[in-house]
């Protein structure tokens, strides 16, 4: 759901519709364009549907764009920051069959954490990007391997690699994609949290959620550049 309205200034509110609108607009035109490629680590989810039911799965902010085509309609809670910038995000997933819960790491964490868990008790898939709101770019947070702990579902990460993107200047870089261009998506392997992970574990698995990410990515970017046979999805 949309935020209350009395949270933005008049001229926000314009502006939010008119950002929301061209973002809904871009994602329609040209997600349908885009040829994927799917690859999965061994013991993860099967490359003929990446989406394991319920889970936490983390990817990184300048991905969402095309991640926002890829996973559509498929019921997927998204944490979204209460910023401004998070506002229009969270108007434009929704548009694709997402719901978006509010929150970051800076703002209102815990109740979003908490309003997370339930959408996987509710047997959703809940997704973070890892390194918003604010970045920094490619620094994973923490959140996620705590409600994976509490609630005891697998952690996945994906990281999606473009052939032709438009980069924004941006803090995290971000990428929109040109139409028709290729893409590799490559998702890792099931990552479990014990249910009594202490403090040491949970540092531990935190380094193993970033070095998955990292892993991913670059696995991702390589098979871009080596343009491998496409598939549309």
């Amino acid at each position: 759901m949309s935020a209350p309205a009395h949270r933005f200034t008049l001229g926000q509110r314009l502006q939010l519709a008119l950002i929301s609108f061209l973002g809904v607009l871009a994602i329609r035109l040209i997600g349908p364009t885009i040829r994927f490629k799917v690859v999965c680590e061994d013991g993860g989810p099967p490359e003929s549907d990446p989406l394991h039911v319920p889970a936490v799965y983390c990817f990184w902010h300048r991905c969402v764009f095309p991640a926002t085509w890829f996973y559509r309609d498929r019921d997927i809670a998204v944490m979204t920051s209460e910023s401004y910038d998070g506002e229009y995000i969270a108007r434009i997933i929704e548009h694709f069959g997402f719901r978006a819960v509010r929150g970051s790491s800076s703002r209102g964490a815990v109740r979003a954490l908490l309003g997370m868990h339930t959408e996987i008790e509710q047997g959703r898939v809940a997704a973070f990007t890892i390194d918003g709101p604010r970045g920094p770019m490619y620094v994973a947070k923490p959140g996620p391997v705590l409600l994976a702990r509490n609630s005891q579902v697998p952690l996945v990460v994906f990281h999606i690699a473009l052939e032709k993107a438009w980069v924004l200047k941006s803090w995290d870089k971000f990428m929109v994609p040109k139409p028709f261009t290729r893409a590799v998506l490559v998702t890792s392997r099931f990552m479990q949290v014990p249910k009594d992970a202490d403090s040491a574990a949970h540092e531990r698995l935190h380094a193993e959620m970033q070095a998955a990410l990292n892993r991913v990515r670059a696995a991702a970017e390589e098979q871009i550049q080596n343009q491998q046979p496409t598939q549309r999805r």
